[in-house]
């Protein structure tokens, strides 16, 4: 997909607003679905640029849309961008993006033909002195933000599905699949043949013990190895 030129938004000092689809109690009234319109992942990332589905648009210098192959088998959804996600308009170019990288490195799988992309396209943050620290994202604003993952997930159409940390499967999968419960295992969904759960990379760098980081590493690579082997014996 060819990269557009990101649209920059004036950052306020903090923000704190307040699948999903029929999955979580309707907690906000709010939604994308009147922004959401395209019929290519190009036309889509361009209508995401105007979107005020949420609060979210207010204190983001940007969207950060989905990146990746039209065509892609598989597809990845994290929870939302990061600080750097947020300043270069990309998914995945932040530390944790960096970790990601080595990880589907290590389990043999090509990044540039995985289609990446996050529950929120806007960043949710409080600031702490000079820096922007990442704020989880509420159920109202999931279930505003779900229109344009139903519609990337419309165009892609990916063999396999991969839910990156709870509130990506929550998002996809609603409140009754547990990560915990579920991690590594295919589930039965419509969403696509095969839907998978996993860690976020960036709860491996919370890890500050080496050997439980290490350990942390090892049960994340393998989730993505046994998601890879399934998506491969379907295609």
């Amino acid at each position: 997909m060819d990269p557009l030129e990101p649209q920059r938004r004036e950052p306020c000092r903090s923000i704190d607003a307040g699948s999903v689809g029929p999955h979580l109690s309707p907690v906000a009234t709010r939604s994308a679905a009147p922004f959401v319109h395209g019929s290519t992942l190009r036309a889509l990332q361009a209508a995401a640029r105007a979107c005020e589905g949420c609060d979210l648009y207010r204190a983001a210098t940007q969207v950060v849309f989905g990146a990746g192959p039209a065509a892609a088998s598989m597809m990845l959804v994290g929870e939302q961008p990061g600080d750097q996600e947020d300043l270069t308009g990309a998914p995945f170019v932040g530390p944790a993006g960096h970790l990601l990288d080595a990880c589907l490195a290590e389990a043999g799988i090509d990044r540039t033909a995985v289609y990446l992309t996050n529950a929120v396209k806007h960043f949710k943050y409080t600031v702490k002195g000079k820096r922007r620290i990442h704020s989880k994202p509420r159920v109202g604003e999931l279930r505003a933000c779900k229109p344009w993952l139903d519609r990337e997930l419309e165009l892609v159409q990916p063999t396999g599905l991969l839910a990156l940390g709870a509130s990506a499967t929550a998002a996809l999968l609603g409140p009754k699949v547990k990560l915990s419960d579920a991690r590594g295992t295919p589930l039965t969904s419509e969403l696509a043949a095969v839907v998978m759960v996993t860690v976020h990379p960036s709860s491996l760098l919370r890890t500050r013990d080496s050997t439980q980081r290490a350990t942390a590493r090892a049960h994340f690579i393998a989730d993505l190895r046994a998601f890879a082997a399934h998506v491969a014996r379907l295609r």
